[in-house]
């Protein structure tokens, strides 16, 4: 019987039947034991939710939720989150794949990390195609596949306001017990990973994995692609969010410095909202900005 600590990997599928079966099999053939893998499809238009059964007939332990209507990533990862047993968490979309040391490697930073409050820890990815072919890496490399540039570790939450690539959030492991603190993702946003980061780099330690320990595709319906897409509903969605998400964050400053970090994704936010002329929008990052004049003037910080 292994000692090893349980990791829970939650899957999200939403129209991913042609990379399905591959993610999943990258899952149950880690090198790492005990995994528990749970399985979501968001309401998939596609054939996805017929891949997924037909791959379950030969894993028929593996817990596998339907939705039935689209419920998004934030409340799809909570759903599935309720019935996580793991001490450690993966969120993994069903178009990337994990290396078979991937869960291994992750586990060892954490007992290997100096940071004695540590909860999360990230790697680097390969970024490869609809086809599979090699792209690039997420982070760039030199001849010994190591970061050309060293990644900040420890307490990186103004890296996370001023960085857009600070972490490779799709390379992520996180401590259940820092999930349960923030309660999950919000459920009010599009997308999930920078309230998520900014959140849990202001309380918690993130450490940098210095491998490359997954593929990340790159498809031309996913959820990044919707960012700049012009007068498109689900952009708007995303400018919304990332409204809320600055918001939250000019809350969860605590210096100038801070302000200053986030000044970059307030006028960058203006500057997308512009372009989908979303003008209602961009009078509300105005205010963003008058708030952080503000408090640069007067120096006013709730601490």
């Amino acid at each position: 019987m292994s000692n090893n600590p349980l990791v829970t990997v939650i899957c999200l599928c939403y129209n991913h039947e042609a990379y399905v079966t591959e993610s999943l099999d990258s899952v149950i053939n880690q090198s790492y034991l005990p995994i528990q893998l749970i399985i979501v499809d968001d309401f998939s238009t596609d054939n996805s939710k017929v891949v997924i059964e037909n791959w379950i007939q030969n894993h028929p332990k593996i817990k596998f939720i339907t939705n039935e209507t689209n419920l998004g990533n934030t409340k799809s990862f909570n759903k599935a989150l309720q019935e996580a047993k793991g001490e450690y968490i993966i969120d993994l979309a069903t178009d990337d794949i994990l290396l078979p040391n991937c869960v291994m490697t992750q586990i060892n930073a954490f007992k290997n990390s100096t940071f004695k409050n540590l909860g999360v820890v990230y790697g680097n990815a390969e970024l490869i195609s609809e086809k599979g072919l090699f792209n690039s890496f997420y982070f760039p490399v030199n001849a010994q596949k190591k970061v050309i540039e060293k990644r900040i570790t420890g307490d990186i939450y103004q890296n996370v306001l001023s960085d857009f690539y600070s972490i490779c959030s799709v390379s992520a492991m996180i401590k259940k017990s820092v999930i349960d603190h923030l309660e999950g993702y919000d459920e009010s946003l599009a997308y999930e990973d920078l309230d998520f980061w900014m959140r849990a780099s202001r309380i918690y330690d993130f450490d940098f994995i210095d491998e490359v320990i997954m593929q990340k595709r790159i498809v031309s319906n996913s959820l990044a692609t919707n960012f700049y897409k012009k007068n498109d509903p689900q952009t708007k969605k995303i400018d919304y969010s990332t409204y809320l998400i600055l918001k939250k964050g000019i809350q969860l400053n605590q210096s100038i410095q801070e302000d200053l970090a986030i000044q970059k994704r307030v006028h960058n936010s203006i500057i997308n909202c512009l372009e989908n002329k979303n003008y209602w929008l961009v009078l509300k990052n105005f205010k963003l900005r008058i708030i952080l004049a503000w408090r640069k003037k007067f120096k006013k910080y709730i601490v």
